[in-house]
């Protein structure tokens, strides 16, 4: 996804089907993604000191544009090979980011489970709060990490736990407990 023509930072705020997002990016990969809301000027006041905007963005970071907006009309969408600039981020955090990064489309671990891909078993709150810190979330996909018991757990980007399930949802996921069983009439 990445064209060596690319090297300027910058941001950019556009429209997708669950509302308006955008990202950042430095000349290594992006570094900062804001999840979709209502408004173009909530997106443009979070993204500000994040670069430039730039309106029609090109090469990879306009493929990205394109992959988002697939991914929020429900497109099986990887964002695995997305460069990330993570710099500044603990090791423990790029642990936890780089496990969740693994995951593939529709799968989804709690957090003890994700402490433990990324080798820190028993750490799940720290993984929580680790994850509620992420600056580039569905390219490091936090979405799909839930809470134990089938919970949806929390989520920190607008609309909290309902843009959540709307995520998981996207990619087939149900949180929660089942639906409850048709009652039979015996005949």
């Amino acid at each position: 996804m990445r064209n060596n023509s690319d090297k300027t930072a910058g941001h950019t705020v556009f429209e997708t089907q669950m509302g308006f997002t955008g990202f950042a990016w430095s000349e290594t990969g992006i570094t900062r993604l804001c999840l979709p809301e209502k408004s173009r000027a909530g997106v443009e006041r979070r993204l500000a000191g994040h670069g430039p905007a730039v309106a029609q963005p090109q090469g990879w970071v306009a493929e990205l544009v394109e992959a988002i907006r697939a991914y929020f009309a429900g497109a099986d969408i990887d964002f695995s090979a997305v460069p990330v600039d993570l710099s500044g981020i603990d090791a423990f955090r790029l642990d936890i980011y780089a496990a969740a990064r693994r995951l593939a489309f529709g799968e989804a671990v709690t957090y003890g489970e994700l402490a433990r891909r990324a080798g820190h078993e028993g750490m799940a709150r720290e993984t929580g709060a680790a994850l509620g810190a992420n600056p580039v979330p569905l390219v490091v996909p936090c979405h799909r990490i839930v809470a134990a018991g089938g919970k949806i757990g929390g989520f920190s980007a607008p609309g909290g736990s309902a843009t959540k399930e709307k995520m998981l949802a996207l990619e087939g996921v149900r949180v929660g407990p089942p639906p409850p069983a048709q009652t039979s009439f015996g005949f």
